[in-house]
């Protein structure tokens, strides 16, 4: 698919400063990280850079620190962990403008990388604050502003679109190769197209659902949104959780399907589960057991696909083409109650001449730690949450709108 804004490939970048925008919004414990796939993902942008003989700067934000400069949100343990993939150090700065940047780039060589401290210790980043991301580009003294930061170009905010009105603004290598393989996957996949859709909330995935309605060949539901698909079919979900008020929104995705394959197919296209997987309380020491969906206790609280829909479900994902997976099948953070996602992470894997597209936020984490960290068993797995449900779903997304256009 043709990707439409300009890239670090069409400008003239040699011995040029550049202000790049990454997304190293990574778990952290302490000053140890727990997941560094956004990290390593921004590396080959980075090196593209270095390669153009370039002094690059970049910017980002870890975390909700509300506008204060809070330890524990520092990106220092980021910089420590980018040296190591660069192969080189990394500077690290503890303000984000100011005379200390300026004086940092000046002192910089080609191919030097200068980190600066989190964004978000200053309030003016969320308010897309033209004066804060003025003083960033001025005191950065680039030449270019480089989006590659995927995971927040569905937000407008200063370092994502207020920026670009003060530098030429191009995408970086990793936000164009996510804008083109999801692109491709709802525009134009191989078929038949299965969509994977879990998670908590029917509300926060409601215009995905609705683009998978159009453009995927099936749709399987899982997580705790199956249990508000279900008690919307009837069903008594005992103790589960269940979204309220959620009647009207699964009318109108039920009507789109029914438009699309027939008064009698519905159900054949949402795939809901036959069964869950159930326990009486979520701790630690929980177990699960399986409940047909039909006969599911007043104490029971689903928390996970159960054995039989996980065989049906993984039965019928090894004949797609294109699976695009968005939020785990149940707590999924708890082995007890990870075996739905586990099976689908197994299917997609081991299943040949399949397109695998993995969505950002809990699922990514998942499939990272059930790959073993580098998600190569996977064709795809996204670096963007709220970024990629908006691009799925056909939202324009202001961090890439704000990038100049590339020629016809």
């Amino acid at each position: 698919m043709s990707f439409s804004k300009l890239t670090v490939r069409d400008v003239p970048l040699h011995d040029k400063v550049v202000l790049v925008r990454a997304d190293y919004n990574v778990p952290l414990s302490g000053d140890k990280i727990g997941d560094d796939l956004r990290i390593r993902a921004s590396v080959p942008t980075l090196q593209y850079l270095k390669e153009q003989g370039c002094k690059i700067i970049v910017m980002s934000h870890l975390g909700r620190p509300d506008g204060e400069a809070k330890p524990e949100f520092s990106l220092a343990p980021v910089a420590a962990r980018l040296s190591e993939l660069m192969g080189e150090e990394v500077v690290f700065l503890d303000v984000c403008y100011g005379d200390k940047v300026t004086q940092a780039v000046k002192s910089a060589r080609a191919g030097d990388v200068i980190l600066l401290e989190n964004l978000r210790f200053h309030s003016e980043e969320e308010a897309n604050d033209k004066t804060f991301a003025g003083k960033i580009a001025k005191s950065s003294l680039a030449r270019y502003f480089v989006q590659d930061g995927f995971g927040v170009v569905h937000r407008a905010h200063a370092s994502t679109e207020a920026i670009t009105h003060f530098l030429p603004s191009v995408a970086g290598l990793l936000l164009e190769r996510e804008e083109r393989i999801i692109t491709h996957a709802m525009e134009d996949p191989d078929r038949p197209l299965y969509a994977v859709m879990g998670g908590a909330k029917v509300s926060d995935k409601i215009k995905v659902i609705e683009a998978f309605v159009h453009v995927a060949d099936k749709i399987f539901i899982g997580g705790a949104m199956a249990n508000t698909f279900l008690a919307y079919k009837g069903y008594d979900v005992g103790k589960s959780k269940v979204e309220p008020d959620q009647e009207a929104t699964l009318d109108s995705i039920y009507e789109a399907v029914r438009k699309k394959v027939g008064d009698g197919n519905p159900d054949e296209f949402i795939v809901l589960p036959v069964d869950v997987a159930v326990t009486t309380k979520i701790d630690s020491s929980s177990k699960r057991h399986n409940e047909k969906v039909d006969s599911i206790k007043p104490d029971a609280i689903a928390a996970d696909i159960g054995d039989l829909s996980i065989e049906q479900f993984t039965h019928q994902l090894a004949k797609a083409k294109t699976v695009v997976w968005n939020g785990t099948l149940g707590l999924a953070e708890m082995p007890e109650f990870a075996h739905g996602s586990a099976r689908v992470a197994l299917t997609l894997a081991s299943t040949p001449n399949m397109t695998s597209i993995v969505g950002g936020g809990d699922t990514a984490e998942f499939v990272l730690k059930w790959d073993g960290g580098d998600g190569e068993s996977f064709s795809h797995v996204s670096t963007g949450g709220g970024a990629s449900l908006d691009l799925m779903a056909g939202k324009s997304l202001p961090g890439v709108e704000a990038l100049l256009e590339a020629r016809k």
